[in-house]
């Protein structure tokens, strides 16, 4: 087999992995000698990664064609996270919107073969403002000064997020926006209690008001102007997180133009019951089209397509994320690929967009366990048929996922 191992180290031929228990025990060419008693698994012509990391999701909230706090209950969790496992995703953060059942939830993942999850619990929004109460957000913290946003963050600091989440975003005028005298008293307050900040941004200069502030996450990329130079420059010298979630702003606009993936088995079998019927149907085309909203969309991916290469460039630190659960349209699971296609359509190459959807998620988790395969790290892989490297689109032949050290999904062939 062929190992891409995460690190951005060219792939490796004619080599075999050795697991004991849960984690890699030893890589090397299949010349060398295997331990004796070894179960061998014949994995020659395949390609095996990490399992991907996405550092943005949200777990619970989708049912069907619904968004809502009623559909948040352990077992659809559960169905969200199976999902996320037969399309290769290995841990997730979920940033926001969860109840307090996700602790239970997220340290059963850490004894079974569950994708890991990390979670923001309650997210930071505004009064009458993001995140939307009618889709489910009604557990968000909406404080209404800087001194009520520390006490919140005091508050659910005790509870053990792994992070802290802020939207800063009047969605073109529709909502109220978060001041920077609130996110800044909850930036502060959270680096005081050990906690780093994710925020959900939209425009240039609240995205620069943030980093100058000290936020550690974007969570979403710029779209309305692109990245400058200083800015560029601060958000490498912070270590700024930026995380572009291109496929949402392609799903906001993509449907009604018949993109190629619309049909593909890959896409399809991520969708939630109703979905593909509600995408292809002339009336949501119709309604698309007409929404004002959609034309700023499809303005909007080129300009994120242009950032996030910049960004890189530069030398900021780009993690993979999807926003997937949050709405119908972005389906847990294909979505991460379909990130990583958009990452090499930004010019990024195939190794590079695997780092970003391997790797780098984990450094921002500060996990030694996964992320990258060597030795003494969790066995959690994908196995695939065809190379990546060569086309992207290459991560959708899984044959095989393995979760620490145990095949978790073997794909109906």
């Amino acid at each position: 087999m062929t190992i891409i191992d995460g690190t951005g180290a060219p792939p490796r031929a004619a080599m075999r992995l050795v697991l004991k228990g849960e984690r890699i025990d030893s890589i090397g060419c299949t010349c060398e000698p295997l331990p004796p008693n070894a179960t061998v698994v014949d994995l020659h012509g395949s390609y095996v990664m990490p399992e991907l990391v996405d550092v943005h999701v949200h777990l619970g909230l989708l049912s069907g064609l619904t968004i809502s706090a009623a559909n948040y209950t352990e077992a659809n969790i559960a169905s969200h996270l199976r999902r996320f496992q037969s399309y290769g995703i290995g841990a997730v953060i979920s940033l926001g919107s969860d109840r307090d059942e996700i602790l239970a939830v997220r340290s059963a993942t850490r004894v079974t073969s569950s994708p890991l999850v990390y979670s923001a619990l309650q997210g930071f929004g505004v009064p009458n403002g993001l995140p939307p109460l009618e889709l489910g957000f009604d557990q968000a913290y909406r404080p209404a000064t800087a001194d009520e946003a520390r006490s919140n963050v005091d508050a659910v600091a005790l509870k053990g997020p792994d992070i802290i989440k802020i939207w800063v975003d009047d969605f073109w005028g529709k909502y109220p926006k978060m001041k920077p005298e609130i996110y800044g008293a909850i930036i502060e307050q959270a680096h005081s209690r050990g906690l780093k900040v994710a925020a959900h941004v939209y425009h240039l200069e609240d995205a620069r008001s943030l980093v100058i502030i000290g936020v550690d996450v974007l969570a979403h990329s710029v779209r309305d102007g692109e990245l400058d130079p200083d800015l560029l420059a601060r958000m490498k010298a912070n270590g700024t997180v930026y995380v572009p979630t291109l496929s949402l702003d392609e799903y906001a606009f993509a449907y009604p133009d018949e993109s190629p993936w619309l049909r593909d088995p890959f896409f399809v079998g991520a969708l939630e019951p109703g979905v593909l019927q509600m995408v292809t149907s002339a009336e949501y085309r119709t309604k698309l089209k007409a929404d004002p909203t959609t034309a700023a969309e499809r303005k909007a991916l080129p300009i994120a397509l242009k950032n996030v290469a910049s960004a890189y460039k530069a030398g900021v630190k780009v993690a993979l994320g999807t926003d997937a659960g949050a709405t119908p349209i972005r389906p847990q699971g294909y979505s991460e690929h379909h990130e990583l296609g958009l990452l090499v359509e930004a010019g990024l190459s195939p190794l590079e967009a695997i780092t970003i959807g391997t790797k780098n998620g984990a450094d921002l988790l500060n996990s030694h366990d996964f992320g990258t395969l060597e030795v003494g790290k969790h066995a959690s892989f994908i196995v695939l048929d065809n190379d990546p490297t060569v086309d992207i689109a290459n991560t959708h032949t899984i044959s095989t996922v393995w979760h620490r050290g145990t095949c978790v999904f073997r794909a109906t062939k």
